[in-house]
């Protein structure tokens, strides 16, 4: 039998912790490295036949409390046969002491190198991740491109929101899954599980096969892309028979029967969130052009009272922890977020266990609300989200929340004991003028003027922070120009200016934004090709690392790098970024069905330059976007009926 068709025996795979613990006392915060947090999982390795490690491409403090990693490892690791690891990005300082001493990339959970798994799963929230996952593939001894893979190397998975448009990493990757990884990853690992009982026939090629004519599992090297003289794509196409020439997304249905995480991990390090948090639904449907999570997820599926309640009586036992986060992209849109917020602050009132939502939609909010998430913990300041500085603005991106419906809101708040609102908006965003960012100044005082007034106080604050609209795939804006840095960045100046310079409001005033630099970089990543994989890899070879920490980013690398090597295919980085695209061009990504269907995505821009808005098709008719028909999928919500009793204690 061939060497490469013989099944790997299973053999024990050493720890690397003793080689590490020496390098430990040389670094910053090796706590994040040890491991043993409560409620991680240690399987033998000689008992399980499919053998995931599991990686968020960020420092441990931002990769152990995101949902979706640890969702995964708990849905794996209960599966019998399976087990999953952690492992995230080193520091750089560690990253050099292991190169120095020959230690590999390791799970934070047994400290067995990721080289030894069969698939290593990266979860991208943000493109800006890219670097990090070459580093840790270069730190496992795993080939950076696909194409030098053996038999032996894992399977390099990628998935998260970034995933629904992979080719700039196309070369770096074997396979992607969109869309929802909970029983994605239960199915490929039945399809690995018996391509290894057979004795791994027709090695790494037959594998990745298997999964891509499942239909929902993108394998990048079995497409070919074809370009056109002036740089654009001609068409993507399949180069083996059986593959599909569209990827479907994964979607979850009954949230219910996926309660996880039962047993959340909590850190041993000090990390971005400590907190126990809970999706109560998941999806978006009220339209944001710009918001790439919201198109994506689609349908709205409710999570039921009862499950929500269940879930974080179980979290908190396991952990400990004092406050639970009511996650999902619009948190106050469940049908039942008053009963849920009521009902939790009832039952843990002697507890003090405090509740907490993502920012809140302006039409959305209400005191009683309110008062309930604040009941038990702290009341800290409300942060909305009006996202566009201007009233025309709001209606091009069809976020529709009018300034009187904002200062309605605000001034209910200052009334009621808030002292500090946080105000997010984006600079950039099509059709923008300097006017409409100026706007935001306006909007802010207002604010300040209508919580003096309300409060008779005038120690109230108001923070404005902006944040640079990047364009994404499989949303309206798909085909929007970006706008420049340097534009970017001279409209910011002139918000700033006009805010310090009111001396009536503006020392209430917070000012905090990002300059357009980053964005441009995010720009190029999320619309990118296969073409910009080049960039990818010269950036990380000149020493790129952790994108997106403001203190390691360098726009000047990433220029450079792209000068370099993007002349060779008569594109540059305005070519992907500042530059309109028309209804014709074939996108990178449109061989991934997002189950959006590209003609309402096109009508839905049009009518953002009509400055048209769209109803939530949650309250009304359907508008036709593609996905309920083309996932065989529908909306979910409530209300159930059902109420969110105190449990008896069980003694």
């Amino acid at each position: 039998m061939p060497a490469e068709a013989a099944a790997a025996a299973p053999q024990a795979v050493e720890s690397v912790f003793p080689q590490l613990e020496a390098l430990l006392p040389h670094v910053q915060k090796p706590i994040q490295y040890v491991g043993g947090e409560l409620n991680s999982t240690v399987k033998p390795w000689e008992s399980c036949d499919v053998r995931w490690a599991l990686m968020y491409p960020d420092a441990y403090e931002v990769g152990l409390p995101n949902q979706g990693v640890m969702i995964l490892y708990e849905v794996l690791n209960e599966r019998e046969g399976v087990l999953a690891e952690r492992t995230y990005s080193v520091w750089p300082d560690l990253e050099a002491l292991m190169r120095e001493h020959r230690v590999p990339q390791f799970t934070v959970d047994s400290h067995r190198p990721v080289k030894a798994f069969d698939v290593f799963g990266l979860s991208f929230s943000t493109e800006l991740g890219y670097t990090n996952m070459l580093t840790a593939l270069d730190l496992a001894g795993i080939p950076l491109e696909s194409k030098d893979r053996t038999i032996d190397d894992p399977i390099v998975l990628a998935g998260g929101h970034a995933a629904f448009n992979p080719e700039p990493i196309a070369d770096f990757i074997d396979a992607a899954v969109i869309g929802d990884g909970e029983q994605a990853v239960l199915d490929m690992t039945e399809i690995i599980r018996a391509w290894k009982a057979e004795g791994r026939p027709g090695g790494r090629e037959e594998v990745l096969f298997r999964l891509a004519r499942t239909g929902n599992i993108y394998v990048p090297g079995f497409y070919d892309v074809e370009y056109l003289p002036d740089g654009r794509i001609g068409r993507v196409v399949p180069n083996k028979s059986g593959v599909p020439w569209r990827v479907s997304k994964h979607t979850v249905m009954d949230l219910d029967e996926w309660p996880y995480p039962k047993q959340p991990l909590v850190p041993l390090a000090e990390t971005v969130h400590e907190r126990m948090s809970v999706e109560i639904f998941r999806g978006c449907t009220r339209g944001c052009r710009f918001c790439q999570a919201g198109m994506i997820t689609r349908p709205v599926r409710e999570r039921s009272i009862t499950g929500i309640g269940e879930m974080v009586e179980k979290g908190l036992k396991a952990t400990g922890f004092e406050e639970v986060g009511l996650l999902s992209l619009s948190s106050a849109d469940h049908t039942e977020i008053g009963e849920i917020a009521k009902g939790l602050a009832d039952r843990y009132e002697e507890d003090k266990i405090g509740l907490s939502l993502p920012s809140t939609r302006v039409d959305a909010f209400n005191v009683d609300l309110a008062n309930e998430l604040t009941r038990n913990g702290r009341r800290s300041g409300l942060t909305f989200a009006p996202e566009g500085g201007s009233e025309r603005m709001r209606k091009v991106i069809n976020k529709m929340v009018s300034e009187e419906d904002l200062i309605r809101t605000v001034a209910t708040a200052y009334g009621n004991g808030w002292r500090q609102v946080k105000l997010y908006f984006m600079c950039g965003l099509p059709t923008e003028t300097d006017d409409d960012v100026l706007q935001i100044a306006d909007m802010a005082m207002n604010v300040i003027q209508k919580g003096r007034e309300v409060s008779g106080s005038n120690d109230i604050r108001c923070t404005v922070s902006i944040g640079g609209f990047v364009p994404k795939p499989h949303t309206p804006f798909q085909w929007a120009p970006q706008l420049s840095a340097e534009e970017t960045d001279a409209r910011l100046t002139k918000l700033r200016d006009k805010i310090r310079g009111d001396k009536k409001y503006g020392r209430s005033i917070g000012f905090r934004y990002h300059d357009g630099k980053p964005g441009i970089v995010e720009g190029l990543l999320s619309r990118g090709d296969r073409r910009i994989g080049a960039v990818i890899r010269a950036v990380y070879e000149d020493g790129g690392r952790f994108d997106g920490w403001r203190e390691h980013f360098s726009y000047d690398r990433w220029m450079e790098c792209a000068a370099k090597t993007l002349p060779a295919y008569g594109v540059d980085v305005d070519w992907y970024t500042t530059r309109e695209r028309t209804y014709e061009e074939v996108l990178p990504w449109d061989h991934l069905d997002s189950g959006l269907d590209k003609d309402w995505l096109w009508e839905d821009w049009q009518d953002s330059l009509d400055e048209t808005e769209v109803e939530d098709c949650r309250w009304t008719p359907c508008f036709d976007c593609g996905v309920c028909p083309a996932m065989d999928t529908n909306i979910q919500i409530g209300p159930t009926g059902k109420k969110l009793l105190p449990l008896t204690v069980v003694k």
